[in-house]
C-alpha cells in the first residue's frame, strides 16, 4: 500500500486478483469457488486506517437500518404479535441524525457506508435462517443496542476504550455488551483465521449464495459492486481496511482478503457507487474529497459553490461508519 489523500496514516492501494500469488489462490480450494477471467481482470480499491492514528464511530442513517420484519424470513420464523424480531418496530423517541456530530467534524478524516437495509439484512435460507427469528443483523449505536447481536454473524465492535474488534459474534458474547460502544453486523465473514495455523481462511459459507445471504444484482447475478471490512496485523499495527471491489463474487473478495493478511474481513453493502468511501482533506475552511472510485462523488451536493460532503455536510438515509483523527478528537473532548 502506499501512503495516500495526504493524511498520514491513511493508505491506499489498488490490486486485481490474478496478481495475488498462486499459492494463496490455491488454498482452501474446497472453500471457494474458483475465480472467472471478468473477477481476476477487475480492479479492487482499498484504503486502510492506521488505528494507532484514528478513532471509528457509528450511526445509523436517518431510515436504515429498521428493527422491523425483513420479508425475507421463512413465515415460520416470524411472530405476527410482534412489531419486529426484537419487540420494537421502531427506534422511537429517537430521532438518528444520519449525519456526523457538529463537534467531531473537525476530527473526522473519511466515512464509509455501513450495511444491508433491514429489508435484506435477514436469512431466507439455511440453518441461520431457522435461528433467532430468521437471525436479523443487530446494530449498536453510543452503548444502545437498537437490535440484538444475533451469534453467527460478522460482526464489527468498536469498545468503550477505541479498540476495534471483528468477529463472528457467540451467544456467549453477550457479557462484552457493556464495553461496546459501537456494532454492525452484516452476514457471515468473508475472512477468519484457521484455528489450527492462525492464517487468514475463507469463511465457511463465502461459497454457499443462499445460506450465506450474499445477495447480489437486481437480475440475480453473484457477481456485482460489493464493499468489505477488513482488520489487518502488520509489525505490530493494526488497520481497518476498507475495500471497493468492481465486479466481485464473495470468492474474489475473500481472496483478496487473503492476500492482504486480513485477520477477519466481512461484507458491507453493494450494488452502487453510492456506497462510498471518501477521504477528506482540509485548507482553512475549504474542504477536499477524495473518493476511492470516481463516480462515488455523485451524491455530493454543492452549495454557493462550496462542495457539501454526504454525512458530514447534510444528512443520509444510510448507516456510516466514520473514521476520525486521535490526536484532534481527544484534544477537543
Amino acid at each position: 500500500m502506499v501512503r495516500g489523500h495526504g493524511q498520514s496514516g491513511c493508505y491506499t492501494s489498488v490490486i486485481q486478483p490474478k496478481l495475488i500469488r498462486s499459492t494463496i489462490l490455491s488454498s482452501y480450494a474446497g472453500s471457494i469457488n474458483h475465480l472467472d477471467t471478468i473477477e481476476t481482470s477487475s480492479l479492487v480499491y482499498l484504503v486502510a486506517f492506521d488505528l494507532d492514528c484514528f478513532n471509528i464511530g457509528y450511526a445509523p442513517g436517518t431510515e436504515n437500518p429498521r428493527v422491523g420484519w425483513s420479508s425475507r424470513v421463512p413465515p415460520s420464523m416470524r411472530n405476527l404479535q410482534m412489531p419486529g424480531p426484537d419487540g420494537i418496530g421502531s427506534i422511537s423517541p429517537v430521532i438518528p441524525a444520519g449525519l456526523i456530530r457538529p463537534d467531531l467534524g473537525r476530527a473526522t478524516v473519511a466515512t464509509f457506508t455501513g450495511g444491508f437495509k433491514r429489508e435484506h439484512g435477514a436469512f431466507r435460507y439455511g440453518e441461520l435462517s431457522l435461528r433467532n427469528h430468521g437471525s436479523h443483523y443487530g446494530f449498536v449505536e453510543n452503548g444502545v443496542v437498537f437490535s440484538k447481536l444475533q451469534p453467527g454473524l460478522a460482526t464489527i465492535l468498536i469498545l468503550n476504550n477505541g479498540a476495534v474488534v471483528m468477529k463472528t459474534w457467540r451467544e456467549s458474547d453477550s457479557g462484552l455488551l457493556a464495553g461496546i460502544r459501537h456494532a454492525r453486523q452484516n452476514g457471515v465473514p468473508l475472512i477468519e483465521l484457521d484455528p489450527a495455523s492462525r492464517t487468514p481462511m475463507p469463511g465457511r459459507l463465502v461459497r454457499q449464495w443462499g445460506q450465506g445471504n450474499w445477495s447480489g444484482s437486481a437480475d440475480e447475478k453473484l457477481r456485482t459492486l460489493p464493499g468489505g471490512l477488513a482488520l489487518v496485523e502488520s509489525q505490530r499495527r493494526h488497520f481497518l481496511l476498507y475495500a471497493v471491489f468492481s465486479d466481485a463474487t464473495p470468492s474474489a473478495m475473500a481472496r483478496v482478503f487473503q492476500a492482504y493478511g486480513t485477520r477477519y474481513a466481512m461484507l458491507l453493502d453493494m450494488n452502487a457507487l453510492e456506497h462510498t468511501c471518501a477521504v477528506y482533506g482540509r485548507t482553512g475552511s475549504e474542504i477536499a474529497i477524495d473518493h476511492l472510485i470516481k463516480g462515488m462523488s455523485q451524491l455530493d451536493q454543492v452549495t454557493s459553490g462550496h462542495i457539501v460532503p454526504r454525512f458530514l455536510g447534510y444528512p443520509d438515509n444510510r448507516d456510516f461508519f466514520y473514521v476520525m483523527r486521535r490526536d484532534v478528537n481527544e484534544a477537543g473532548r
